[in-house]
């Protein structure tokens, strides 16, 4: 496989996946809690991540599996990673085919770094030649490989965890008590949501509801509705030739300059860097649209 150069950002998206393979001398970003699933993989250099309150190592050739409403702040230098991030209901349709999860039950995976998966290392390599290599066929390629992916950690790191109040919605893997806050959320990002309006949406009163939203995410409201809206964010990027203020705009941005700067800090890139760096399906090579 051809080492990819020094500085390299390569991105692939799809409506139940997105893939990232970030070489960079600086790295940053705050992602915030959605409701899929994600895997981070460091393939060279160390990375430090903190989660849930608290800061961790990734060193070369470690993972870690985060589970819904995990928030995510990153930062790295000289590092080489892969970012994969799944929907819950992707997860969830692989889980249940394989019979690992009984009714009312939730896939959990395990906590921290892992390492040492030979398997799991080679998919890694098979996704940066996709990445990086200009052949035919790649969301055929890609899709292949997040299938076996996703069978691959549900056969080997994951739980079926029991939950009553975790459903899988419309919307991913949301807690019943603020579905309708987060679907109210995916249908109307492009308007600007007070904190009054999310909270009428679950028939609570803003103070109650910021509260329950906390401790359920782990994020406040608004920083939530900022991982949905850099989500569609980078769909549109994907999908359309929507201008980058035009996709700003039906996220719920005013400016450009707004929208970048939100983008930025839940990816560590631009919204014109992303688009640079997408890998387009049914393309033989990279697009740069402006």
């Amino acid at each position: 496989m051809k080492r990819p150069p020094a500085q390299c950002n390569r991105f692939f998206v799809s409506t139940d996946f997105s893939v990232s393979y970030r070489r960079a001398k600086q790295l940053e970003w705050q992602s915030p809690a959605t409701s899929g699933y994600s895997l981070l993989a460091v393939l060279s250099g160390r990375l430090v991540y903190t989660t849930a309150g608290e800061s961790r190592d990734l060193d070369a050739t470690q993972f870690v599996l985060f589970e819904p409403n995990a928030s995510l702040v990153a930062n790295a230098s000289h590092v080489e990673i892969l970012l994969l991030t799944f929907s819950a209901s992707l997860v969830m349709q692989h889980a249940t085919a394989m019979h690992l999860v009984p009714a009312n039950s939730t896939v959990s995976f395990k906590a921290g770094q892992l390492s040492g998966d030979q398997k799991l290392d080679a998919v890694f390599a098979e996704f940066v030649n996709e990445l990086t290599d200009d052949q035919p066929g790649k969301d055929i390629v890609m899709r292949a490989l997040v299938e076996q992916l996703v069978v691959h950690v549900l056969r080997n790191y994951a739980q079926p965890r029991r939950s009553e109040q975790l459903e899988l919605s419309r919307v991913g893997l949301v807690d019943r008590r603020i579905r309708r806050s987060v679907e109210l959320m995916h249908t109307q990002l492009d308007q600007e949501l007070t904190l009054k309006a999310l909270a009428a949406a679950s028939y609570l009163s803003p103070f109650h509801f910021a509260r329950l939203f906390k401790k359920l995410t782990g994020a406040t409201p608004h920083n939530y509705l900022a991982g949905v809206r850099a989500t569609r964010a980078q769909l549109l990027l994907a999908e359309t030739e929507l201008s980058v203020t035009e996709i700003g705009s039906r996220v719920g941005y005013l400016s450009a300059s707004h929208f970048t700067k939100a983008f930025r800090l839940a990816t560590g890139t631009t919204p014109r860097e992303f688009r640079k760096g997408l890998i387009p399906a049914n393309s033989s090579s990279a697009i740069e649209r402006q």
